[in-house]
């Protein structure tokens, strides 16, 4: 009996089928899945589940491991910072956030650059773009603060190999501290909102998350939280331009360093053991920030203005396609 002859080509077996059509997919498909496949509402909640699985097995593992609980009861930072503290505190945290944006990676069939950090730019140059940026703004904002008689510089509180290492300890904790706050509020989070909302709604909605989230820290303060969420629209201008994290990472731990240890000034009323410099804040707390710190000053709103003018010359606006992409990913 002759075998039936196969009439089509070697490519047709090749060309997977086209992604069904709101039209062709049932209501209920309809209510989980959209143009860019899960619905972002979805996709949010499906990596808030897996963080709380994730957190959970992390806190199960260190209270059953008595090394592990000693050693994070031990480096908890409490009414000031510490190099261990902040290494043990900011290093879990982000173990957790790139387990959990690993594990969306997979579920979405996307990288780390899809959500704005390329690991193979890891501490590269946007990085190093952003460190100086950051420390230059924040060194602007105390120098406006000491010609208006609000701050003040009272020499040396470390000298020699100890300023090495505890300025070495914290730089590396605060490239975490940055890793951590930016590929979660600017990474997955502003992707994946972006993708429901569009980039812009997605930044403000996140921004203001971020300033609240601050209200939490031990001494913050109202005006030093909407501070915080104003520099992440300020993060998310950086990002809109560059397409990329490594900027507002290099900007948000070379300001946070400064500004705990080059300075010595308070970071939502917390100070670190180990800074530089010794430093007064004097005056009202509208104009010094007080015992918040320089984040509490009015000041910081005209530097961040300063900022995105600053962004605005240094990284040419992308094309309308480059920024659509960004706003969809």
């Amino acid at each position: 009996m002759a075998e039936p002859i196969d009439t089509s080509s070697p490519a047709d077996s090749t060309i997977p089928a086209a992604p069904a059509t709101p039209s062709q997919r049932s209501p209920i498909a309809n209510i989980f899945m959209g143009p860019n496949g899960i619905r972002a509402g979805w996709r949010l909640l499906i990596f808030f589940v897996v963080i709380a699985a994730l957190s959970a097995c992390i806190n199960f593992t260190i209270k059953h491991s008595p090394a592990l609980k000693a050693w994070f009861i031990a480096h908890q930072t409490s009414a000031q910072f510490t190099p261990a503290g902040l290494l043990t505190s900011e290093g879990s945290m982000v173990l957790l956030l790139l387990l959990g944006v690993g594990i969306m990676a997979l579920i979405e069939k996307r990288s780390f650059a899809d959500y704005g950090m390329p690991m193979n730019e890891f501490l590269g140059k946007r990085f190093w773009q952003g460190v100086p940026l950051g420390f230059v703004m924040l060194s602007l904002l105390l120098g406006l603060m000491a010609a208006l008689h609000g701050f003040s510089l009272e020499g040396l509180a470390v000298r020699g190999p100890d300023a090495m290492k505890y300025g070495l300890l914290y730089f590396i904790g605060f490239i975490l501290v940055g890793i951590f706050e930016e590929f979660s509020f600017r990474g997955y989070l502003q992707s994946t909102l972006a993708s429901g909302i569009g980039f812009w709604p997605a930044a403000l909605v996140l921004s203001v998350v971020f300033g609240a989230v601050h209200l939490g820290n031990s001494g913050e303060a109202a005006l030093g939280a909407f501070m915080a969420g104003s520099f992440g629209l300020v993060a998310a201008f950086a990002l809109w331009r560059t397409g990329n994290l490594w900027v507002p990472i290099g900007m948000h731990a070379s300001w946070d360093w400064g500004e705990t240890y080059f300075y010595g000034t308070p970071d939502s009323g917390i100070v670190a053991t180990g800074h530089l410099l010794n430093s007064s804040p004097h005056g009202a707390a509208w104009l010094s920030g007080g015992t918040v710190g320089p984040e509490g000053s009015w000041l910081v709103f005209l530097v961040l203005i300063i900022w995105v003018v600053v962004i605005h010359f240094l990284f040419p606006a992308r094309n309308a396609v480059a920024n659509q992409l960004a706003g969809s990913r």
